[in-house]
């Protein structure tokens, strides 16, 4: 934390959250969902803030999704009472989920086996069962046996299904993603008929991921979309052209702290403890390194990349095959570098400083972690 109010104040490196830019992201998706007829359950797990749940949710503490149950008891703690777990649950877990629903929090658990489902239904927990609609993870396929298996064990406690497209995150442009997100549609109301022509209840369909949400042209079956890093986006959603980088809303300050100038490196104070250590640029067109660098006020500075990083340190070079020529960098010249994957990169600082009304005006906004 701190009670700097000007970028020029800020010890760096800090994390620094663009506001408006963070609003237009949010108002992008839900007039699209509006379109589409349905409801958003945010996914919390990048932000982990109150602030920004508050702006997501248009301070109504609608539904959300979270992916710990620190998060769910936080927020539970802020006003939400309508919450999704979204990772598979673990039968030890499942006192911390009861003591949740005895404080008058509804959240429902997502689970894929008989033993998960013999557990949760003893606990008296709601469930959705997680369909695989792409290998990506876990999940029962809609044709499996298993699924009306974990649907009678589960009993009242049966909610509906829910899926991620995981694999969505592979493939680039917005025909891909479309393609993905009718997949994901269609597994997961065909599992929901499945269960329903068995006499079981699924009153929740629910899909989502940040690229198949901004690509879906059909939701029909479908009562719920999930997304999270749409909130900030980041340069592996740019890479997949679900963003520009013009819309990333979050970044890193720092600091220019050397220059070994015979390699053409720049050295920052911003190291992966700042960055992270996510390199989810390198499988795609362009590697951005561990980050995209930019000037004080946000500005790309062309073909200059985090090229890499040890734990307090990062060096700043141009890509590989770039033409240009190194810009002069000066000691103590600010930097802004955007993150690879935004929820790794927001992991590593305990609070956003916001840029709200411009570049000299600070909010400070406490994020949380933990399990």
């Amino acid at each position: 934390m701190t009670d700097a109010t000007t970028l020029r104040d800020l010890t760096t490196p800090a994390l620094l959250l663009d506001e408006g830019r963070m609003m237009r992201n949010i108002a992008r998706l839900a007039g699209r969902m509006d379109g589409l007829g349905v409801a958003l359950r945010p996914h919390m797990k990048t932000a982990k803030s109150f602030e920004i749940a508050h702006r997501v949710t248009g301070g109504a503490f609608g539904p959300i999704t979270v992916s710990t149950l620190a998060e769910a008891e936080a927020f539970h703690g802020a006003g939400y009472r309508d919450i999704l777990y979204a990772v598979g649950i673990a039968p030890d877990k499942l006192p911390r989920v009861q003591a949740l629903a005895a404080k008058g929090c509804d959240v429902t658990v997502i689970l894929d086996s008989a033993g998960q489902a013999r557990a949760v239904a003893e606990a008296g927990v709601p469930a959705l069962i997680e369909i695989d609609s792409d290998g990506h993870r876990g999940g029962l396929a809609p044709g499996d046996p298993a699924l009306l298996e974990v649907g009678h064990l589960l009993g009242t406690q049966l909610r509906g299904v829910m899926t991620h497209a995981g694999e969505s995150y592979g493939v680039r442009g917005e025909a891909a993603h479309s393609a993905f997100a009718e997949t994901e549609r269609a597994a997961a109301v065909a599992a929901a008929g499945v269960l329903r022509g068995a006499g079981l209840p699924c009153p929740v369909v629910s899909v989502g991921s940040t690229p198949t949400a901004h690509a879906a042209r059909d939701l029909a079956g479908v009562t719920e979309m999930r997304a999270g890093v749409y909130m900030f986006f980041d340069l592996v959603m740019a890479g997949i052209e679900v963003c520009a980088v013009e819309d990333i809303a979050l970044s890193v300050l720092t600091t220019v702290i050397g220059h070994q100038k015979a390699k053409g490196w720049v050295m920052i104070d911003a190291g992966w403890m700042a960055l992270s250590r996510d390199r989810g640029t390198a499988a795609q067109a362009v590697d951005q390194g561990y980050g995209l660098v930019c000037d004080a006020e946000g500005r790309v500075l062309p073909d200059l990349i985090v090229a890499s990083t040890n734990q307090e340190h990062g060096i700043v070079a141009l890509r590989p095959g770039a033409a240009g020529v190194m810009p002069d960098l000066a000691l103590g010249t600010r930097l802004r570098i955007l993150p690879n994957h935004a929820c790794a990169t927001a992991a590593q600082h305990p609070c956003y400083h916001v840029l709200a009304e411009g570049p000299e005006a600070l909010h400070v906004w406490p994020r949380f972690g933990g399990w």
